[in-house]
């Protein structure tokens, strides 16, 4: 299924489908963490999801559709984790990394 990935400084939003007619979101004020995912399919298949919660929502963006600024603009969140992101990207299994929380 395609997708496209904006960022803006409201937040981030993934439309779904050909048509985009399907959508998650989530707004920079509502984030509450942020989550790298793993899995075990790579390197033929999308193995690295970015997942942003939000109080009210959330957004998955795969690392093949990452847009230019999205990693800096996570980056910038106060007190984000590099070492998980790091260990997140080393990783070729199921696994779940909190980047970001909150809390």
């Amino acid at each position: 299924m395609a997708s496209r990935i904006q960022i803006t400084d409201e937040g981030v939003t993934r439309k779904l489908g050909r048509l985009g007619r399907r959508s998650e979101s989530v707004t920079w004020a509502e984030l509450t963490e942020v989550r790298i995912h793993t899995t075990a399919g790579g390197p033929f298949a999308e193995d690295v999801f970015f997942v942003l919660v939000g109080s009210d929502g959330g957004c998955v963006v795969p690392q093949g559709e990452v847009p230019a600024g999205f990693l800096e603009r996570l980056q910038a969140l106060p007190g984000f984790d590099n070492e998980a992101l790091i260990a997140a990207m080393s990783s070729t299994s199921e696994n779940d990394f909190l980047c970001w929380s909150a809390d």
